[in-house]
């Protein structure tokens, strides 16, 4: 029975489709013409082993010899042209030879206008990491923070984008629009990259980086996969563990309105016409019985993971597909936790206040699908659409106690949290090749994000002790509002994107110019609901006080005629509207010259947001804000080949980072007792800053990479987290710095061992180092009673990843990770305070694959080995601490 042989004609130089090559499976005359692309099918093919010529007017022929068909299967093959400006003789390869070569040609790395770190699917299946949070972190000068925030050459969180297949993903966060990427599975996933200089067709609100997420492609030849995983963490490895309740479906992140706000309590609204006691009583009685953490036996992490790939005829078409699901279920504990507040001592040095110690419980789900389908209209159109949902869930609990130096007393504080995320986005793409030198690109994409926080509770109890028998006696803290609090929140947010490109190339040779054409629409709905409420008894007897809250509250001192109980809205409620939108255009250019050793990418990007946001707080009156800009960001970029595997860039700019809707919004929002207040400010200002960078790479061989760049950066007016001790209570706000610079210097290996001996054939080396610097300048602003003379918030100074590959054949390899960020503040104090930073620890992982037989294969991977402590200072006081133990997984994957 014949075979087919298929894959993708792409350029050597650029990475990009080649459409209309000529294949010819020499000595057959089966033949075939690329697609717009750059895919390709030749059938039928005798079984065997069989040689392709391929040709391109403007490109080098090549003959690519051994290429093995098996006797019905599709043997996949891509390759990639030299374009000359003079036809050549014909080179010859061999076929694994070409696959490495089109390996490195496809490195956006390399054939990136601009300065592009990436990490490969390839990289990610070798790596234990289950998501786009966890596996990011492996690209030089990338740290994640809380394991799903993205930071790019240590600058905060707020100067770094996301994108899902180059269109913006939306936030599921109340208080910022940095995407959590734990949010996708990496199953998913064919590459993360992230460019860290900006070129016009970028949009134009980063610095740091700007981080896509681009979801698998159909295969080319059909392929179903089935994986399934389990494993334990050391910490959860006990008997029992701290467990919140569950009203059914958190197994899913589909818990339905079990843990909705209670139609009374909604009904009443802010509050504002009085309550009658009956009315209170059933508001009370209305809230759902459960305070306490429980105490669980440990239950296994689990994933599985199933999908399906190939290409179908369908209405006299050929149709792409890529469909794929994943599951995941894991518990965390976060043992020998610690959480305090620091104060001014008589010295002025910090001194520990509010101390508390405890532990965490979390059960968490994440799961996700994709559906990937495309097709070429003739040869010179292709349409795509891409379809994704993920969805995660959180379930913790909290018990701490700690002496509360404002009360003057030592206290117990339950917390039950449950959240889930959802985030949503479906894309119609198409290209279009309009002869030989016209390109049209463009894409509409929905997208929304859903996140619900019902019915999060907070009870704090008293502990009292005896004087006479020392006995400790838990109760209730209910004379005021933050002894027993329940908090609803929801967010939802709406997009629509819209976005045309247009590229005409002034002629054939390889140095012919190219000017690039665009334009963006996006506009986003956002609302933010948070409702907080304070229940409280001053007079309710002690021995009723000593009772579990779940009994407190069950009726017994909420029936007819009963009046002990109060409630009222708290200020840590409040919610806001945000309407946003954003329209760009573009004009680029890119040259060739010195023959097209030198490439210069020059133009400037126009974009005018219009942001509206209305903050609602619980008490007082709706406040509005309507921030307008007009921006022109300009960029240029050199680009000159040394050699044909040495490459020297040089890249300016100016981009921009707008202020967050939160941080618009001038409503407060705190922790139950001991928490830090957060309030936003409607005066914030866009900040903009100035970029410059210059790297050289070497791509000595397939896979390998030799890299060095230094950075710079200017920010005006930069926005600062800062912490001021007001009046006895803390908040934080934020403002507008005078100005801030951040300079740096980043390194990068990736090198074949067997050249040091032959031993070592098959180890591969890697690290990358990012050194960095910065100083904010606060000047005249409500940030002046802060450290001058400081980093930026968010700014590590140096990020380390290493690691070594081994792979033999047959499909056994194994990898060791390591990753370390620098001491990074967190937040800015107000003097005579230090300033609060996130200490560095060091994360050690390793992952085994190993074939099993015929198509199954096996995993064992181990995380967070050293088992780091988690830890923020604030001079020698510590804000938190906790570990999270290590863990182990073993894991089966089947494919044909």
């Amino acid at each position: 029975m014949p075979g087919r042989i298929a894959g993708r004609v792409i350029d050597a130089a650029q990475g990009g489709p080649i459409a209309g090559a000529q294949l010819e499976v020499v000595g057959t005359g089966v033949t075939a013409l690329t697609a717009l692309d750059g895919r390709y099918t030749l059938a039928p093919v005798a079984g065997g082993d069989v040689q392709v010529r391929v040709r391109m007017i403007g490109y080098q022929p090549k003959l690519v010899t051994g290429i093995v068909v098996a006797a019905g299967a599709a043997a996949e093959q891509d390759v990639a042209l030299e374009r000359q400006v003079v036809q050549l003789q014909e080179v010859t390869v061999a076929a694994a030879a070409e696959r490495g070569s089109v390996a490195r040609a496809l490195d956006e790395q390399r054939t990136a206008v601009g300065v592009v770190s990436a990490v490969s699917a390839a990289e990610i299946a070798r790596s234990p990491d289950g998501d786009a949070g966890q596996a990011v972190q492996r690209v030089s000068g990338v740290t994640v923070q809380d394991g799903r925030y993205v930071v790019v050459r240590g600058l905060g969180e707020r100067y770094t984008t996301a994108s899902l297949n180059g269109a913006r993903i939306p936030s599921p966060e109340p208080e910022r629009k940095v995407v959590p990427l734990d949010l996708f599975p990496s199953s998913l996933l064919e590459a993360i990259t992230t460019a860290k200089t900006f070129t016009p067709d970028l949009a134009g609100d980063f610095s740091g980086g700007a981080v896509n997420l681009k979801t698998r492609e159909f295969p080319a030849r059909a392929q179903v996969r089935l994986s399934l995983a389990t494993g334990l963490n050391s910490a959860a490895a006990r008997p029992s563990v701290p467990a919140a309740p569950t009203t059914g479906g958190e197994w899913a992140a589909l818990t339905g309105h079990a843990r909705d706000l209670p139609a009374a309590v909604a009904q009443a609204g802010r509050f504002e016409a009085p309550l009658s006691q009956a009315e209170v009583n059933g508001m009370v009685a209305a809230f759902r019985p459960v305070w306490t953490p429980q105490r669980r036996t440990v239950r296994p992490n689990t994933s599985l993971g199933l999908s399906a790939g190939g290409s179908a005829a369908l209405l006299g078409r050929r149709i792409g597909y890529l469909a794929s699901a994943t599951y995941g279920a894991g518990q965390e504990v976060q043992t020998g936790q610690v959480r305090g507040q620091a104060i001014a001592g008589g010295n002025g040095e910090a001194v520990a206040a509010d101390r508390f110690v405890g532990s965490t419980g979390r059960e968490s789900v994440l799961w996700g699908g994709l559906l990937n389908l495309g097709t070429t209209v003739g040869a010179h159109s292709r349409l795509s659409l891409n379809a994704t949902y993920n969805r995660s869930a959180d379930n913790e609990a909290r018990r701490e106690t700690g002496f509360s130096e404002n009360l003057g007393g030592e206290f117990r504080i339950d917390r039950l949290r449950y959240v889930e995320r959802a985030v949503r986005s479906s894309q119609l793409a198409g290209e279009h090749a309009l002869g030989d030198a016209h390109h049209v690109d463009w894409s509409l994409t929905l997208s929304g994000v859903h996140r619900r926080e019902p019915d999060r509770s907070e009870f704090v109890s008293a502990l009292e002790t005896d004087p006479a028998t020392g006995a400790q006696t838990a109760r209730w803290f209910g004379g005021g509002n933050e002894g027993a609090v329940r908090t609803f929140a929801d967010l939802r947010e709406h997009a629509v994107e819209g976005a045309a490109n247009y590229i005409v190339t002034l002629g054939r040779a390889a140095a012919a110019p190219a000017l690039k054409l665009g334009a963006l629409l996006r506009d986003t709905r956002r609302t933010s609901l948070t409702r907080a409420y304070g229940l409280s008894a001053p007079t309710l007897p002690a021995e009723a006080r000593a009772l579990p809250p779940e009994q407190l509250f069950d009726g017994r001192y909420t029936g007819a005629g009963a009046s002990w109980f109060q409630i009222a809205p708290l200020a840590q409620g409040g919610s806001y509207e945000a309407a946003d939108r954003l329209y760009a255009g573009y004009a680029m250019t890119d040259v060739g010259l010195l023959a097209g050793r030198l490439r210069l990418i020059a133009g400037a990007r126009l974009e005018h947001s219009r942001v509206r946001v209305v903050a609602e707080p619980t008490l007082g009156a709706p406040v509005t804000t309507t921030p307008t800009y007009t921006d022109v960001l300009p960029s240029a970029t050199l680009n000159y080949s040394l050699s044909d595997r040495q490459t020297l860039r040089f890249a300016v700019s100016q981009t921009l980072a707008r202020p967050e809707y939160r941080e618009l919004a001038p409503v407060q929002y705190r922790e139950v007792l001991g928490g830090d207040n957060v309030v936003g400010n409607a005066g914030l200002r866009r900040t903009r800053i100035r970029n410059a960078d210059l790297r050289w790479e070497l791509y000595p061989a397939a896979g390998e990479v030799v890299s060095l760049a230094v950075f710079a950066k200017h920010f005006d007016a930069p926005i600062e987290r800062v912490y001021l001790a007001t009046s006895g209570t803390r908040v934080v706000k934020y403002v507008n710095a005078a100005s801030a610079r951040n300079v740096g210097v980043e390194a990068e290996v990736r090198k074949r061992l067997d050249v040091v001996s032959p031993a070592l054939r098959g180890l591969t080396a890697f690290a990358n180092m990012t050194l960095m610097r910065s100083d904010v300048t606060i000047g005249t602003s409500e940030a002046s009673r802060t450290n001058d003379e400081r980093a930026m918030v968010g700014q590590a100074p140096y990020v380390l990843n290493g690691g070594l590959t081994y792979d033999a054949a047959g499909g056994l390899s194994a990898t060791v990770l390591y990753n370390r960020a620098g001491r990074r503040i967190v937040s800015a104090a107000e003097a005579p305070l230090p300033d609060v930073y996130e200490e560095p620890r060091d994360v050690v992982d390793v992952s085994l694959r190993f074939p099993v037989a015929g198509g199954l294969s096996g995993r064992l991977d181990a995380k967070n080995l050293l088992d780091g402590a988690y830890r923020v200072m604030q001079g020698p006081v510590v804000r938190e601490s906790y570990r999270t133990g290590r863990s182990l997984a073993l894991g089966f994957a089947w494919g044909r």
